[in-house]
C-alpha cells in the first residue's frame, strides 16, 4: 500500500534536517514551554481525605512537609 511512498516524507521529519536545526528546535521548545503551575496541595488533601480526618494543626504540618518537598524537587512525589 505504501510501496510508492517516499520513506523520508513518511517519517515526519526529513532525513536532511541537520543536527543543528534539531538542536535549534529543541532549544526553542525548552524556552517557550509554559511554566508548570504548582499543585494546590491543600485542595488535593481536602478532596482526597474525609472531613475531620486531620485537625487543623495536623493539616498545616502535613502541608508544610508536602510543600517543602515540592519546593526541593520541583514536583510532587
Amino acid at each position: 500500500m505504501n510501496a510508492g511512498m517516499n520513506q523520508q516524507r513518511a517519517r515526519g521529519f526529513s532525513a536532511s534536517l541537520s543536527n543543528e536545526a534539531r538542536q535549534l528546535v529543541a532549544d526553542w521548545l525548552r524556552t517557550t514551554k509554559p511554566a508548570k503551575s504548582r499543585p494546590d496541595v491543600r485542595a488535593m488533601l481536602l478532596q482526597r481525605y474525609p472531613a475531620g480526618l486531620f485537625n487543623d494543626a495536623e493539616l498545616e504540618a502535613l502541608l508544610r512537609v508536602l510543600t517543602e518537598r515540592v519546593d526541593c524537587s520541583g514536583n510532587l512525589g
